[in-house]
């Protein structure tokens, strides 16, 4: 989608009408992941890909019966088909489409969309796939703000807090709801298509504990890496695939590398030549968590090291250290769900308090 948007907005603003399908589902091996679009424009022309061939001829035609009737539809395309559609997938897997017509009147916030995916700034488009709500309509949900609806109210609170939460992990994925957006329902199918990069995990120190870090950082949706000065320990193989591993000093590598709010460090390195150069170049920059190893031993000496760097107050408070929740975790692996709980938690403003002992909503709307 995002490859097509410039064609498409160019359509839009010229008042064209055209047929977008998205895939919203995928089953076994499917060609492409869900977000992948074709759209048809004015002059037959097409744009984009939604099987890499095996089906476009399909959606060719259904897209234009879309535009022609303004009516949304939902097709599922795989090896076994029998409907009028069906083209067998050559993988052998399936996909499942959700194709509309896209206009001015039906779709206001499509330019600004377009527009703040041209410039980087990130945005969630949820849109209606079945049930009972109108098929095709969207909510276009920005970190500050929101355009569109997806026909109630409490369906669009829902949907906000839910869209904000996969932008936030860069993710794009069906949600499903009760039409007044009761969670524990899924009577309502609603694609959530979120237009930003997978925020950034940095682990520091190829320890055990990095490794199971690594692994539920990867998990809830960061792009994950590990660095360790030390070659030894610094090797691909003891960590998950897909886990980026560098052999660097940590503070070297930190300053030549870009964070973001959305990122999140991990200094696991527990040796104050490697760990105090790093957190002095880490609580300078920006980063949604920074969290420390140690014991209270350990971190009170680092306290008082950084102190004497030059750090303020103000930048020491953003060391979260300790690190992790009070879970009485043993494991590397129970005290990696401790520091994802603590990173959960600070993104989304949680107590960390058992839900039994809190009151109101589970899931306030942010």
């Amino acid at each position: 989608m995002r490859d097509i948007l410039p064609v498409l907005h160019g359509w839009y603003t010229a008042g064209l009408p055209f047929g977008l399908a998205t895939v919203v589902s995928t089953s076994r091996s499917a060609p492409r992941d869900p977000g992948a679009a074709m759209a048809v424009g004015p002059d037959d022309e097409v744009v984009g890909s939604v099987s890499g061939g095996c089906v476009e001829g399909a959606v060719f035609e259904l897209a234009q019966e879309v535009v022609a009737s303004g009516e949304a539809r939902l097709e599922t395309f795989g090896y076994s088909d029998e409907d009028a559609f069906a083209v067998g997938l050559t993988c052998g897997g399936e996909i499942t489409l959700l194709v509309r017509s896209v206009t001015a009147a039906g779709d206001p916030a499509f330019a600004e969309v377009a527009e703040s995916v041209a410039a980087g700034r990130p945005v969630t488009v949820a849109t209606v796939v079945d049930g009972p709500a109108p098929r095709g309509a969207t909510l276009a949900v920005w970190p500050d703000r929101v355009a569109g609806t997806l026909g109630t109210t409490g369906l669009d609170v829902a949907v906000t807090a839910d869209a904000r939460g996969e932008l936030a992990l860069g993710a794009t994925g069906l949600r499903h709801y009760g039409p007044r957006g009761e969670r524990r329902e899924d009577a309502v199918g609603v694609f959530l298509h979120s237009f930003a990069p997978p925020p950034r995990m940095l682990v520091f120190g190829a320890i055990d504990y990095a490794a199971a870090v690594a692994r539920i950082g990867a998990f809830l949706g960061y792009r994950v890496t590990v660095c360790d000065a030390r070659p030894v320990f610094a090797t691909p193989k003891r960590f998950p695939e897909g886990v980026e591993v560098v052999v660097d000093w940590p503070h070297r590598y930190l300053g030549g590398t870009d964070t973001d709010d959305r990122t999140v460090i991990c200094v696991l390195t527990h040796d104050p030549k490697f760990d105090v150069p790093l957190l002095e170049e880490a609580l300078r920059r920006p980063a949604a968590y920074i969290g420390a190893m140690g014991s209270r031993r350990t971190h009170d000496d680092r306290m008082k090291r950084l102190t004497e760097s030059g750090l303020t107050e103000a930048e020491l408070s953003r060391l979260r250290s300790p690190v992790g929740l009070d879970l009485g975790a043993r494991t590397p692996e129970e005290v990696a769900v401790s520091v994802a709980a603590e990173i959960v938690a600070l993104r989304w403003g949680g107590s960390g308090a058992p839900l039994t002992a809190t009151a109101g909503a589970i899931h306030p709307s942010s």
